[in-house]
């Protein structure tokens, strides 16, 4: 049997240790791993390498993706699923595709036109209704907390507000997961309109009290309670998506104007994508791997992978793709009072 593989969409640390665990056990039982390059891309270009255990053995504390990604999107080209269909019957018996919703989209298309797919769940942004979670999110939150604490050393130092912009398109659990850990004075995120006059309040509130320092959090798709996402340009992306980017600046910018309260902002954004995975996501990676090769053997297509509690479960593609998680009340409500 032979099984091809790929990444697809934005890098999330834990993609190597599934991509090292899926070679190991696929060895084990005799199947023969198809590396793609660059997701759908590869596909679509037929650029495909034998992908051998030897090669990835050492990959469980490197981060990014052995397969390289790209966002390209087979459903919006002329003819494209059929394509990377016919494309993929000459290397492989069936396919792993890794991606958050939009690479899950595609697989469940490739699926429903007759072509064996097993999916694994990545995403920092932690968004997949399927799923508690996501390979990435915990390395992400862990690597945004350490940068807000370091943050917040120089905004103390100097007296500043320091409005922190992290990822987050319309699910803010980034934004809201790294606010709470890392004590944030206030997180925004795309769940939950802001008025930007009542941030400004909070914030002179902060002064008033003796407090000269403090953390805002935002995600890059909050957006205000009369305004709308804040957009680099209005180019999309194989998806559909627009370029977010610049909620941090524009509120640090509105924040001192209004208030005359020195701020500043920083752009984590791909900084929480990048470096070696926790040991949550290298353990999740590994478990993620072994269980898609049980499906492969198994012959349950059509699958993909999820995390319940503790327990790797699966469910049909098109279920697990249906909806986005969003940030729920509970986690409203624990903002509203520790914020």
């Amino acid at each position: 049997m032979k099984i091809a593989i790929l990444t697809g969409g934005g890098d999330a640390p834990g993609l190597n240790p599934v991509i090292r665990a899926v070679a190991k056990v696929a060895k084990e039982n005799q199947v023969e791993m198809i590396g793609i390059k660059r997701g759908w891309a590869g596909l679509v270009e037929l650029d495909h390498f034998p992908l051998k255990w030897e090669d990835v053995k050492n990959l469980h504390s490197e981060g990014g993706t052995f397969l390289l990604s790209s966002r390209t999107n087979p459903i919006k080209m002329e003819n494209g699923i059929k394509l990377v269909s016919e494309n993929l019957k000459q290397v492989a018996d069936g396919l792993i595709a890794m991606g958050g919703e939009d690479t899950l989209g595609v697989a469940n298309e490739l699926y429903k036109n007759g072509i064996n797919v097993v999916g694994v769940p990545k995403t920092i942004d932690n968004d997949l209704f399927s799923t508690d979670y996501t390979i990435g999110f915990d390395t992400a939150i862990n690597i945004t907390v350490e940068a807000i604490d370091r943050i917040r050393s120089t905004g103390k130092s100097h007296e500043r507000f320091m409005v922190v912009e992290v990822m987050g398109r319309h699910a803010g659990w980034l934004a809201v997961h790294s606010g709470l850990a890392a004590g944030a004075d206030i997180i925004l995120y795309p769940e939950e309109k802001y008025d930007s006059q009542e941030v400004c309040n909070k914030i002179k509130e902060l002064k008033k009290q003796g407090q000269n320092t403090g953390i805002i959090v935002i995600a890059e798709g909050a957006e205000e309670k009369e305004g709308s996402y804040t957009t680099q340009d209005q180019e999309l992306d194989a998806f559909g998506h627009v370029k977010l980017g610049g909620a941090g600046e524009k509120l640090a910018k509105l924040i001192e104007d209004k208030t005359g309260i020195e701020t500043r902002h920083i752009v984590l954004g791909h900084l929480a994508r990048g470096g070696t995975p926790s040991a949550f996501d290298r353990v999740y990676g590994a478990r993620l791997g072994y269980a898609a090769i049980k499906l492969v053997l198994e012959k349950k297509w059509g699958q993909m992978l999820t995390l319940r509690g503790t327990e790797i479960k699966s469910m049909s593609l098109e279920d697990g793709v249906k909806q986005l998680k969003t940030v729920t009340s509970d986690y409203k409500d624990l903002i509203k009072q520790l914020t």
